[in-house]
């Protein structure tokens, strides 16, 4: 039988390329925007990323191996795809449609999607509440720079 983790990470990993793939980026678009100053630790970001969904892919399986395959816990799982897909349309979509505004909404949507996620998720497993943190914590950062970059770069929006 496999694994439940392998069959949460394949899903996750195979999500990511799939939006990625469906939309194509326009990144050197978004490297020519101006960022705020204080934004020192661009370099940093893929690896806070990394963390992110290593963080929700173990929080997906928390609450799997808590209930494995009652209604809520699919309901569950299927929260847990559309946060992916929050996070994964931020960049593509963004630049695609070359709009800071829709990345901050996204953004924006994103955190309160994962907030209602980790309160659905605290009776069942509160150690996949706290692997939601890490993404709570990160995307206002995330959400607040896009919106800090509006105002940076009149032009591009």
């Amino acid at each position: 039988m496999v694994s439940p983790l392998l069959i949460i990470a394949s899903i996750t990993l195979s999500v990511a390329i799939l939006i990625n793939r469906t939309f194509k980026s326009d990144f050197g678009w978004f490297n020519r925007l101006r960022r705020p100053q204080w934004l020192t630790f661009e370099w940093a970001i893929p690896f806070i990323w990394i963390i992110v969904f290593i963080c929700g892919v173990y929080s997906a399986y928390e609450v799997w191996i808590k209930q494995p395959g009652s209604q809520q816990t699919w309901l569950l799982m299927v929260g847990y795809l559309l946060l992916e897909i929050l996070i994964m349309a931020y960049t593509p979509v963004m630049t695609k449609l070359r709009s800071l505004r829709v990345g901050t909404i996204i953004g924006a949507t994103g955190f309160f999607w994962g907030l209602i996620m980790a309160v659905l998720v605290w009776p069942i497993s509160p150690e996949s509440c706290f692997l939601l943190f890490p993404y709570l914590l990160w995307s206002p950062i995330g959400t607040y720079v896009t919106w800090e970059m509006i105002s940076l770069n009149p032009l591009d929006n």
